[in-house]
């Protein structure tokens, strides 16, 4: 009598999403998916969300009162976004297969998205090269159907919106620096460009190149848009932030990498 294993479901797609998950969780250190369809109250992609995004946008109102309605905006779209960039860019440069992000479903939690569901299916094997392609094509009309509901409930113009996706993409391609270190900045520098090309953002966002001392170089972000959380506590720019004029962003970027590479 053989005994059945139950680390991974059993058929292919099903083991497939458990694998990516776990991966995704291995990598980060804090994503938490599991795979299966979404719960009540969750963000479901395609569907009519307007009471999801409505209901957090009246906790970020109720937790950042001096916020105001900008900030909130932009914390309700860059809330749905994390999740399926992070997996989607995890899919195709480390699993080496992508899902259908269609299925991937996402929880609110408090004043946040964190937490999604994934619908086993089928998934699309190829080269980072090819993946990049599939994944723009699913994440194009995914950001595009959230920037629709998010209008339904408050106002975000989609400039400052592209800028923060394109930020987000590229950041996350900095930060495969530290997952997949074998690849070189110019290997980096390169899949940046086809993720933004594949999202139709070009030219949004860039990763930079940056000389540092004893002939070494960093990667940093170069973004356009500012995600608005200095008006929250403490009150303060993030590193990358183009509101605090380049060469301090610069300098703080370059000292952050660095010290991430001691």
């Amino acid at each position: 009598m053989t005994t059945r294993s139950y680390l991974f479901a059993p058929n292919d797609a099903d083991s497939a999403t458990t694998r990516l998950i776990a991966t995704a969780a291995q990598v980060t250190g804090f994503m938490k998916g599991a795979s299966g369809g979404p719960q009540p109250g969750w963000y479901v992609p395609g569907a009519d969300n307007t009471a999801v995004l409505a209901a957090l946008n009246a906790r970020l109102a109720h937790t950042y009162p001096e916020a105001g309605p900008a900030f909130r905006a932009v914390r309700l779209w860059t809330n749905f976004l994390w999740q399926p960039a992070y997996i989607a860019v995890i899919a195709s440069h480390i699993h080496g297969s992508l899902p259908n992000l269609a299925k991937l479903t996402q929880r609110v939690d408090g004043i946040y998205a964190s937490g999604y569901r994934l619908t086993a299916s089928p998934q699309t094997s190829g080269t980072p090269e090819q993946l990049i392609a599939v994944a723009g094509a699913a994440l194009r009309p995914f950001a595009s159907h959230l920037l629709e509901e998010i209008n339904i409930v408050t106002r975000l113009k989609p400039l400052p919106a592209r800028h923060l996706f394109a930020h987000r993409i590229v950041s996350l391609l900095e930060r495969l620096a530290h997952w997949q270190p074998h690849l070189t900045q110019s290997q980096l520098q390169a899949y940046s460009l086809l993720w933004l090309e594949a999202l139709d953002l070009t030219g949004q966002a860039r990763l930079d190149q940056i000389a540092v001392p004893e002939g070494r170089s960093v990667l940093i972000t170069t973004r356009k848009g500012c995600c608005l959380d200095f008006r929250v506590p403490p009150l303060a720019y993030c590193s990358s932030c183009p509101k605090q004029g380049e060469e301090a962003r610069i300098a703080r970027q370059t000292r952050d990498a660095v010290a991430e590479q001691a």
